[in-house]
């Protein structure tokens, strides 16, 4: 059994490695906030959440438009689908509450087995109720081909042979067994069978008239240990086969439960996150989804997320169309919202690759084939390299993984060498990544650079400007607006602010 509701033809695997970039991605988009929402405290949700997260960047259309079914199926029915989940809990606990064992020994590992596959079989039979009572409610492919499933494998034919066999393997009357001579007249190929009906009628039976072919009987004395032990012997080769069976039996069971519950997960994860961003009045959509080769990206009302889950102030939102523009450069106003404007584009994208809602009331971009941010770092202290040589590399490793179609974010980079310098290696890193395909949001203070691709604009139609907003009085709007590149970043503005009480700021002494 499968449950495939992340995927059409396949299961999570989780022992799937994360893409090299991730840590860059959980540090730089303030990941690990968005999924704390997502888990609400459970380990294992954040876990599951941040392995689909970070694994869903490839250019798969259809499995984005498969889960976003599912989740749509998800959103509908929340209660439905976390008792779904918590039914996945209890049938897994079943294996932590069964008698453990610490030889194995055939008899403990049916009996333990039997003890599991009871549990497991009310929980079979819940779940197949739930098949049969809610299947019409859901839409998606994910979860009709579940409920199928599960009425065709756990028919009530089926489910009451289980029960039957569970019954006859409590051995209460004992355990019927075969057995061959070989070589040597040593016992071979022994075999649990069994027990024969009974024959007549009960009475004829009460009273020992019962037809039975002939047998006959041996008694151990109470104090044989070496014959007890060797019946025993032969009581345990004979069960060696059925308990096998029986382990794999559950084995196959428990593993159902475990994936359902993994991929259930993501899914519980979604819903957290929505309940929480909805409960602060803020908007979800689910995204249009183009292919990578339509290099399309526009939306209204775009926030991050992540911001939004830490602050009680409102959030601004931004609007932007961006469709065929493969180079966006953001300049403007110091502390005007260009990092959680580049933030919210990362975790959209990341949000709508994995098949999920965005943050933004409208919201349409292609896929990319992978995501990588370049953010600044702090100054290492051990001071084994210089800030500039520790950017150089980490760009050298996103050139070596970048492929054409891919989302790069580069906030505030190159900026620990000068203006002349920084922009010059800047705009031949980037001026190759764009020709190369690659779709690049750059946020930068060099102004040099910026201007020099501004020059360039109406031969270079697939370049966006953008600028923080910055009103006369001197305050942020935290939006941003079409507009060419300032050569300033205003922060005589931050200036007076903090030292509003102190001599009036001039142009000749800021400069």
């Amino acid at each position: 059994m499968k449950a495939h509701l992340l995927y059409r033809d396949r299961d999570l695997d989780s022992a799937q490695p994360l893409p090299s970039q991730a840590a860059d991605l959980i540090q730089d988009l303030a990941l690990e906030t968005l999924l704390g929402a997502m888990a609400r405290g459970d380990r294992f949700l954040f876990e599951v959440a941040r392995r689909v997260l970070l694994s869903s960047l490839t250019n798969d259309l259809e499995t984005v438009l498969y889960r976003q079914a599912v989740l749509k199926d998800c959103l509908r029915q929340p209660a439905l689908i976390r008792s779904l989940y918590q039914l996945t809990i209890e049938a897994l606990e079943s294996e932590r509450k069964a008698t453990f064992i610490f030889f194995k020994d055939p008899g403990l590992i049916l009996m333990r087995s039997v003890q599991i596959l009871e549990q497991l079989l009310a929980v079979l039979r819940r779940l197949r109720a739930l098949a049969d009572e809610r299947a019409e409610t859901f839409d998606s492919e994910g979860f009709r081909e579940l409920w199928a499933m599960l009425r065709r494998e756990l028919s009530d034919a089926y489910l009451e042979r289980i029960a039957q066999h569970l019954r006859e393997l409590h051995l209460r009357h004992g355990v019927l067994l075969s057995a061959r001579l070989g070589q040597g007249n040593k016992g071979r190929d022994y075999t649990m069978r069994r027990p024969a009906a009974p024959q007549g009628t009960w009475f004829a039976r009460l009273l020992g008239l019962g037809g039975r072919t002939a047998s006959y009987t041996f008694h151990i004395p109470e104090r044989d240990e070496a014959g007890a032990r060797a019946l025993t012997e032969l009581r345990n080769r004979g069960l060696n086969q059925v308990a096998n069976a029986l382990a794999r039996s559950t084995e196959h069971i428990l593993s159902f439960f475990e994936l359902l519950r993994r991929e259930l997960a993501f899914y519980v994860g979604c819903l957290n996150l929505a309940e929480e961003l909805t409960a602060r009045g803020l908007p979800i959509c689910f995204p249009t989804v183009a292919s990578p080769e339509e290099e399309q990206r526009s939306f209204e009302g775009l926030y991050d997320p992540a911001l939004a889950l830490t602050q009680s102030t409102p959030i601004v939102a931004n609007d932007c169309q961006a469709d065929g523009k493969r180079l966006i450069i953001i300049t403007g106003a110091n502390r005007g919202g260009k990092s959680t404007f580049l933030r919210s584009l990362g975790l959209a994208q990341l949000l709508l690759q994995s098949g999920m809602f965005v943050p933004a009331r409208v919201f349409r971009a292609s896929l990319c084939s992978g995501l990588f941010t370049h953010f600044r770092r702090r100054e290492d202290a051990a001071l084994r390299r210089g800030k500039l040589e520790e950017e150089l590399s980490r760009l050298s490793a996103i050139v070596d993984q970048v492929r054409p179609r891919a989302l790069l974010l580069l906030n505030e980079s190159l900026a620990a060498t000068n203006e002349r310098e920084g922009s010059e290696l800047a705009r031949q890193i980037v001026t190759a990544l764009v020709e190369h395909g690659v779709t690049v949001c750059y946020v930068t203070h060099l102004y040099t650079l910026a201007h020099d691709f501004a020059s360039q604009r109406e031969r270079r139609p697939e370049m966006l400007f953008l600028r923080a907003e910055r009103l006369p009085d001197g305050r942020r709007t935290f939006r941003m607006v079409e507009g060419e590149p300032e050569r300033t970043g205003h922060a005589r503005d931050l200036y007076a602010r903090v030292f509003a009480s102190a001599s009036p700021v001039t142009e000749e002494r800021l400069a």
